[in-house]
């Protein structure tokens, strides 16, 4: 990712939004008919509070959340219809985490106005009464639909999914996390029971695109982009199941410049997106919608937002 300065970040957001007024306009039809959702999204962030050391041999300088709260307030200023989702793995990492126990990547994201995010492995690091004792530091909803919490701290504090709304536009938005037992010692995650997050996704997909009357489906998934065997990925998940029309995926650390294109059990595509790690970037996915039917017409994808910026 090149190293830009607050004004050619400027003016590069500017060109951004000149290129994309002309997928609606010039495919979809006029713009004022078209409703237009930014979904902007983070993954496995691990506590990275400031920028890696400019002496770092790959990421110097990248990273950092005041970098990052930069392009956000810039997006936002630009758009009018935003989202801002992470896929977890939000702890451990740097001395921040060893120190404050997760109190300041709460308080951090919460100043970016983070709307949801999903709990991944790293984020038990501190067990599940360090993550629940500093939750009250986090104005964001966390969501997980594969993890019951019921006979733990955190009984009735973590929502399967939320279902938000921008213009008219319904949006689902779920999570799903890849199962515990080896990667987290037990005395860390306690009676949390883990759940086949393939038929989970299924059932809460479902419900939102039927009962909810979502118009875009959005899966926040710790499962990890792909493996050589058997185990759940986001891409067998996509595969799997049917009414998921997004996967903002974690855990496997994969940076994709742009978003995967995956058939699912109806023949349908399924978008995946990942964005590396420690808020090295900032991932954004546009999509179109007609303004009367709210049915979903087209997306963009923006290659990732490098979070390196000169303020």
């Amino acid at each position: 990712m090149k190293r830009y300065s607050r004004r050619n970040f400027v003016q590069l957001l500017g060109k951004g939004a000149a290129a994309s007024l002309l997928l609606p306009t010039t495919v979809l039809g006029k713009e004022q008919d078209l409703i237009k959702l930014t979904i902007l999204h983070t993954n496995d962030t691990h506590s990275q509070i400031e920028p890696f050391p400019l002496s770092h041999k790959r990421f110097g300088g990248k990273g950092g959340v005041l970098q990052r709260k930069v392009l956000i307030d810039q997006v936002r200023s630009m758009e009018k219809n935003v989202l801002l989702l992470d896929a977890g793995d939000i702890f451990q990492g740097t001395p921040y985490f060893n120190m404050y126990k997760g109190e300041v990547e709460f308080r951090a994201m919460s100043e970016m106005k983070y709307d949801a995010a999903t709990i991944g492995n790293h984020d038990f690091d501190n067990t599940i009464e360090g993550l629940d004792s500093v939750l009250p530091h986090a104005s964001f909803e966390f969501l997980s639909a594969n993890y019951d919490f019921s006979n733990t701290v955190l009984d009735g504090k973590v929502k399967p999914y939320q279902v938000y709304e921008r213009e008219g536009v319904r949006i689902g938005v779920f999570g799903v996390g890849i199962e515990l037992d080896s990667l987290v010692p037990k005395a860390c995650y306690k009676e949390t029971v883990y759940e086949d997050p393939i038929a989970v996704a299924q059932t809460y997909s479902r419900k939102l695109k039927e009962e909810e009357l979502c118009d875009v489906v959005i899966c926040l998934s710790h499962l990890g982009y792909q493996y050589r065997g058997d185990k759940v990925s986001d891409i067998q998940l996509a595969e799997k199941t049917k009414n998921i029309d997004l996967i903002i995926g974690g855990h496997t650390h994969t940076f994709l410049e742009e978003p995967s294109k995956v058939m699912n059990s109806e023949g349908k595509e399924v978008l995946i997106t990942q964005v590396g790690f420690a808020g090295i970037n900032l991932g954004r996915v546009d999509f179109y919608f007609d303004r009367k039917k709210k049915r979903r017409l087209a997306f963009q994808s923006d290659k990732d937002w490098s979070s390196t910026v000169v303020v």
